[in-house]
């Protein structure tokens, strides 16, 4: 019986999720700020400020809890995208990590390395 992985994660920015830019079904590696979180409904929201604007995302946690949230620190998820209408996105994460103390702008700079890795990647074997 052959057990099927997770597909890989891709880094995407708060906002690009928040915006529609990924489609439902990813699996992704996103981090924000942990805004609130509901116990009893399983519920979490992470945010993020970029270009003059506030995106927000919703986190359902059923998989990663109980878990003690740390309001107001950032946080590393990875999960899978869901869409619960048209416009409203949620990530299940099966991660999600505490990452206080990061440099998140080194972080920014990785993901951005990481994204031409692969996309020069990919130009070298349309290249073949």
């Amino acid at each position: 019986m052959r057990r099927m992985l997770p597909a890989p994660a891709q880094y995407h920015y708060l906002w690009e999720i928040s915006s529609g830019d990924v489609p439902a079904g990813s699996t992704v590696r996103t981090f924000g700020r942990l805004s609130s979180y509901d116990s009893a409904r399983s519920e979490a929201m992470l945010t993020a400020h970029h270009s003059a604007a506030q995106h927000k995302l919703r986190l359902n946690t059923r998989f990663v809890e109980p878990f003690s949230p740390q309001l107001g620190s950032y946080y590393l998820v990875l999960g899978e995208l869901e869409t619960v209408d048209e416009t409203d996105h949620v990530l299940c994460p099966r991660l999600l990590t505490c990452i206080e103390g990061v440099d998140l702008s080194l972080l920014q700079n990785a993901v951005e390395e990481q994204r031409r890795y692969f996309h020069d990647r990919k130009a070298a074997q349309a290249n073949t």
